[in-house]
């Protein structure tokens, strides 16, 4: 039920509101039998805004709405009022919700903070009243403008996790049984490749009641980058987390060629989140013995990155793990503050 509720893509259709016209409407009172212009602006159309709410974990809510309309604006009045603006539709969306244009894929803004509101489609401005165009020569114009028309467009609303740690790895390399084996998360977990179809968080207790957040994502596959397995639905919730930690089973016949096959699948989606810092998982650690950890240790693995042994279902090297993510964590946000 979980995996159906977390929707993480719409496509909507945003319909802003049209700006009210403006009155040509000139003063009048049992005094006055033909004054000057007095017409009032229209109003503008109403918005329809995006609001942060991390309270909102998914974009469930707005998977079977799409069409959202914004009210009018209503025309100016005599006196030189203001017609009241049109109602703002606000939509709560997760923090980390992109938006994008549906036909060009242009990149709008990124929602990131609690209670943080951008315009996502802009009501049509209010036309101006008669007032506006009186001068000394013409002082009883008996026009005004009409009101904007509001605007109808195609809006993609993509959500990317955000977490301090983000697991990077082929299907069934141990991810799903990691962030059980750490935090009360319950992800799926079986012995077939794609268990996990969406992103699933975890909160680890960490030494001196700290903690942080672990992302159980996708499984990759080779030709992600393209769109193959789950792809660009993997990939782009990587972007919000801060460490990436690489996980290879111990039955892999090459750990570096493995590493750098997923290396490679992030370095072709976007090279810039080579920068991330990132560790080594060997996982699965419970099917052999000391003396081969020892000799992998020596032999097999990547140069320049930190690793650590380990067994979820044995929970060997689990502290370690711990340890060296929090450490590399930290680095990073010393560094980052810093500079």
């Amino acid at each position: 039920m979980a995996d159906q509720n977390f929707v993480d893509y719409v496509k909507i259709c945003c319909r802003s509101g049209k700006g009210g016209a403006g009155s040509a409407h000139f003063h009048r009172d049992k005094f006055t039998s033909r004054g000057g212009p007095d017409g009032g602006d229209g109003g503008r159309g109403g918005h329809i805004i995006l609001r942060g709410n991390r309270n909102t974990w998914t974009l469930l809510h707005l998977k079977f709405r799409k069409h959202v309309i914004a009210s009018d604006g209503m025309p100016g009045g005599a006196s030189t009022s203001t017609g009241a603006s049109g109602k703002d539709i606000i939509l709560d969306v997760p923090l980390g919700t992109v938006a994008k244009d549906a036909e060009t894929g242009e990149f709008h803004f990124e929602i990131t903070r609690h209670d943080e509101k951008i315009v996502l489609t802009a009501g049509g401005r209010g036309g101006l009243g008669n007032d506006h165009f009186k001068t000394p020569t013409k002082q009883t114009p008996e026009y005004a403008q009409p009101g904007e028309p509001g605007r109808e467009e195609w809006k993609i609303l993509e959500l990317k996790v955000l977490a301090d740690v983000g697991l990077v790895g082929f299907p069934n390399a141990g991810k799903s049984t990691l962030v059980s084996a750490l935090s009360a998360a319950r992800p799926k977990i079986a012995d077939y490749p794609f268990t996990t179809l969406v992103p699933q968080l975890g909160m680890v207790a960490y030494r001196g009641h700290q903690s942080f957040v672990i992302a159980d994502i996708p499984g990759i596959i080779e030709g992600a980058h393209l769109g193959k397995g789950l792809g660009l639905r993997f990939l782009r919730h990587i972007e919000r987390n801060s460490t990436l930690l690489f996980m290879v089973p111990c039955t892999a016949e090459d750990f570096r060629k493995e590493y750098e096959i997923l290396l490679n699948e992030i370095r072709q989606y976007n090279p810039e989140l080579l920068d991330k810092p990132r560790v080594l998982a060997i996982t699965k650690c419970d099917l052999i013995d000391a003396e081969i950890i020892e000799m992998l240790r020596r032999e097999a693995l990547p140069e320049g990155i930190p690793t650590v042994f380990i067994s979820s279902v044995a929970e060997q090297g689990l502290d370690e793990l711990k340890d060296v993510l929090w450490k590399t964590m930290n680095e990073t946000s010393t560094t980052d503050e810093e500079e």
